[in-house]
């Protein structure tokens, strides 16, 4: 390889992973949500709470009283899917996205 890796574009690629993980993770307690109770002592289900509380919280903050919590991640996965779309047109404005080869 001579440099166009993804070592090169790190700082797209970080960003980008991360909101995907948070991405899935979200989509993930959405669908594990149906089947188990909210307060289920599963460490797998402690996982995904303990990761997307924070996004949920933020979309909550903005999202009438009134939604059903699974829709609410819901939510949640299309504002992080767009938020990635939204950093792949910023650094694609920029000149400094990925190139495609």
């Amino acid at each position: 390889m001579t440099g166009s890796g993804l070592l090169t574009y790190w700082y797209f690629h970080l960003p980008n992973f991360i909101l995907a993980a948070l991405m899935y993770t979200l989509l993930g307690r959405a669908l594990l949500g149906l089947i188990v109770s909210a307060d289920s002592p599963n460490y797998i289900w402690r996982f995904f709470v303990w990761t997307t509380d924070p996004i949920v919280a933020a979309v909550t903050a903005v999202t009438p009283k009134a939604t059903a919590q699974v829709v609410i991640w819901l939510f949640g996965v299309v504002w992080l899917f767009w938020l990635r779309v939204g950093l792949l047109l910023l650094f694609a404005a920029t000149g400094t996205a990925p190139k495609v080869m």
